[in-house]
């Protein structure tokens, strides 16, 4: 489907006289300095490969447009290059990280941006350069950037989202009450890997606009890149801080459910200490031996019931002092 298909002239949107699905009229008005920026959304076979006549796509990126699901990468094929992106998003009431993905390719007078999955969407980005005239003015560079800055964005709100979670993991594994985290502990690492996966290989194409080595991408818009280039650093501390926090936050669930199993198994032992001690004693009285001592007596029974007492006392008081009850 296409979600926008806008004329650029030094900067600013030029009004044309067609439909936005009438791919072929709007690049016809293109003028020397104009370029065309084509937004789709999930197209299929048929619509891709109606793009790819117009704007001379190469074959391989057009497949990997389709099928989506790729690892961030950055591909020269002729005179266009080939970025993909993954977008991100955090579903906070499942403690997960939901993943699209964005495919850009860029000649010297075109954009094609093609989005897959819900998020991601880049009409605000789209709208924001279209209010900064001198950033908009460096051409199809400049679509680059703000779509890179748009999806950069989106992973440093992810990232907050799962500090706030490992903030509650970490306050859950330190109470005093009896918590089971390591289901969750394992569900948010491994939606850090899955940021990881989308942000760990993009810093590579971000560094080569950086240094401006990619062809067709100007030079000057370098200082813009390097803004993103430091968001995905500040990302790329985030995601490795919160893994490691989790790591620790797993060690410390484990050795606080050892702490516990010990507690129980010092009540479990004191209180069989004050079962056994009666018991004993009720057990030596019942053997009915003819000669033994206080069976004549008339205050054995007493006796034997308060020794009963005693013995549980003094079970009692010495696993009171020593903390196991």
């Amino acid at each position: 489907m296409i979600v926008d298909n806008a004329l650029y002239r030094k900067g600013v949107r030029v009004p044309v006289d067609c439909e936005i699905s009438d791919l072929a009229a709007v690049r016809e008005r293109c003028g020397p300095d104009d370029f065309v920026w084509v937004g789709l959304h999930e197209p299929d076979q048929g619509e891709l490969d109606e793009v790819a006549e117009i704007f001379g796509l190469h074959p391989l990126a057009v497949e990997d447009a389709v099928k989506a699901h790729q690892r961030p990468k950055l591909e020269r094929y002729e005179d266009s290059i080939f970025l993909i992106l993954k977008t991100l998003w955090y579903v906070d009431e499942e403690d997960a990280v939901e993943t699209g993905e964005i495919n850009v390719f860029v000649g010297s007078d075109f954009v094609v941006t093609v989005r897959h999955g819900h998020g991601g969407s880049l009409h605000r980005a789209r709208t924001a350069l279209e209010d900064r005239e001198t950033v908009l003015a460096h051409g199809p560079s400049a679509v680059v950037y703000a779509v890179c800055d748009e999806v950069v964005d989106a992973y440093e709100a992810v990232a907050e989202s799962l500090q706030e979670d490992v903030d509650e993991v970490e306050i859950s594994v330190f109470s005093e009450e009896r918590t089971n985290d390591s289901a969750r502990i394992y569900v948010l690492k491994r939606e850090l890997a899955e940021v990881r996966r989308a942000v760990f290989p993009l810093r590579e194409p971000v560094n080569r606009f950086i240094n401006g080595a990619v062809r067709g991408v100007d030079p000057d818009a370098a200082p813009y890149f390097r803004d993103v280039g430091d968001h995905l650093a500040r990302v790329s501390e985030a995601v490795d801080n919160l893994d490691s926090l989790l790591s620790t936050a797993f060690e410390a669930h484990m050795a606080q459910i050892t702490i516990q199993q010990n507690d129980d198994m010092r009540r479990i032992s004191a209180t069989i200490g004050l079962i056994a001690a009666p018991a004993l004693i009720g057990t030596i009285y019942g053997m009915n031996f003819q000669n033994m001592p206080e069976l004549e007596w008339h205050l054995g029974y007493l006796f034997a019931l308060g020794l009963m007492v005693a013995a549980s006392l003094t079970v009692w008081i010495l696993s009171k002092r020593a903390g196991w009850l």
